[in-house]
């Protein structure tokens, strides 16, 4: 029974959150469930870094809405038993619908930021039955083309700081995965994705304290798995044709100051039958966090036409 797997509880600023272990195969995942209402399985992005960077900022919806979140397995609080071998987007697909199995969802309304929603569309493309609703929240690329495009503009964005990142990157600790070198790269990275710098220095404080040597050496591995599994892939990698499919409402949330293309939002926007893309004034790649009225706002009104 699921109650027989509750670890904890946490009560945060909204409500009280708590714990769960989710069975998959020999190793379990770590789950977090906050709020009541409309429950929503979140999805993190990375795909190397874990739930925690969405706290407290999305927890605030959890007085409206019953967020379910989990690390993905061999990240955060899901690496435990795992070795980099045992992710493919196979077992990440698999992973997600034992979720929500685990919380008797028959259709969940999943929300996926980043990375999360290709995971979100790889999962409604296999189980379109077993999904409610798509909020797909500042996406990553949907196409090795997009991915290209991303690429190919990132020096632009980073400017004088590209010779900085580089040159972070290059030291051994870095290489070695020291969380304080790992988290002044991630500071350059990110500081093109954020329209304030005051919302900067809260992202990464909540990535800073989750980041340990062993975890970011694991989710490395785990990121490049992944990247050859999807952007990478010698197959050629495009979900976009095929989500013509998709027959869930669906809304796209993007930010005018967001790091990725504005074009990866739209081409996936416009390949989901009936989605709506919204762009988001002054916002970056972390809309729960830099525009939390507006997303809330967005979500009401998707929810409520759902009815």
């Amino acid at each position: 029974m699921r109650t027989a797997l509750v670890v904890g509880l946490i009560v945060s600023a909204t409500a009280t959150a708590r714990e769960f272990r989710v069975p998959v195969g020999r190793s379990d995942l770590y789950a977090r469930e906050i709020g009541r209402g409309q429950p929503i399985i979140v999805l993190h992005g990375g795909p190397d870094f874990d739930h925690s960077y969405f706290l407290p900022d999305m927890d605030r919806l959890s007085d409206s809405y019953r967020l379910l979140y989990y690390d993905q397995r061999g990240r955060g609080r899901s690496a435990a038993g795992v070795e980099p071998e045992d992710v493919t987007m196979e077992s990440e697909v698999a992973d997600l619908d034992k979720v929500r199995q685990y919380f008797h969802l028959d259709r969940a309304a999943i929300l996926g930021h980043s990375w999360g929603a290709v995971l979100a569309l790889e999962y409604v493309l296999r189980h379109p039955d077993r999904v409610s609703q798509l909020i797909l929240m500042n996406p990553a690329p949907a196409s090795a083309a997009d991915f290209a495009q991303m690429r190919k503009e990132r020096p632009a964005r980073l400017g004088a700081d590209l010779d900085r990142l580089r040159a972070i990157a290059a030291t051994d600790k870095f290489k070695e995965g020291d969380p304080d070198t790992v988290a002044a790269l991630y500071r350059i990275h990110f500081k093109p994705a954020l329209a304030r710098s005051a919302d900067l220095d809260k992202v990464m404080a909540s990535l800073r304290a989750s980041f340990t040597k062993e975890g970011i050496l694991k989710a490395r591995k785990i990121e490049d798995r992944l990247t050859d599994d999807t952007w990478a892939s010698a197959k050629g990698y495009d979900l976009l044709p095929k989500l013509a499919a998709v027959r869930v409402p669906a809304i796209v949330i993007s930010g005018d100051h967001d790091f990725i293309p504005a074009d990866t939002a739209s081409h996936i926007a416009r390949a989901i039958p009936g989605a709506r893309l919204v762009t988001l004034k002054d916002c970056g790649h972390f809309s729960y966090l830099e525009c939390p009225g507006a997303v809330r706002k967005e979500l009401d009104e998707f929810f409520r036409q759902g009815k």
